[in-house]
């Protein structure tokens, strides 16, 4: 008899929560110009958008592995992540949040922000120690 495969759990925190742990990460990674907006009601497949620039391919691809294995570790639902052999625009879906990494040429040309600009932008943490400050 085979079993089942075991699908994640919903995520145990609120989106915001979850948003703030995800950028203090990609800021710990030297993620660059971290933009973090809420686009609950105007996104009909996210509440949050996580945007953050890479300096080439190989950091590209380690903030979206980074972001990955937090989700994993967290078990938060993930939907993988598209673009990340090209590592110029890597889309990271973990379900109510997306995160862009982009290449700064790239990131400009899109203009996520831009296309976004109904949305709420929240405050990215920097210099956040991640797990600790956020589970007291």
């Amino acid at each position: 008899m085979k079993k089942k495969p075991t699908l994640p759990s919903a995520p145990s925190i609120p989106t915001e929560q979850k948003s703030q742990l995800l950028a203090a990460l990609l800021d710990e990674k030297q993620g660059e110009d971290i933009v973090v907006i809420d686009v609950t009601g105007t996104c009909p497949i996210a509440e949050h958008i996580i945007v953050v620039g890479a300096r080439g391919q190989r950091h590209a691809q380690s903030l979206a592995d980074a972001a990955m294995h937090l989700a994993k570790e967290k078990n938060f639902i993930s939907f993988g992540m598209e673009g990340y052999d090209g590592g110029t625009w890597i889309l990271v879906d973990l379900n109510d949040i997306i995160i862009h990494v982009f290449q700064d040429e790239v990131r400009r040309f899109y203009n996520i922000e831009g296309l976004w600009s109904e949305g709420k932008r929240v405050d990215a943490p920097t210099g956040l120690k991640r797990e600790s400050d956020l589970e007291d």
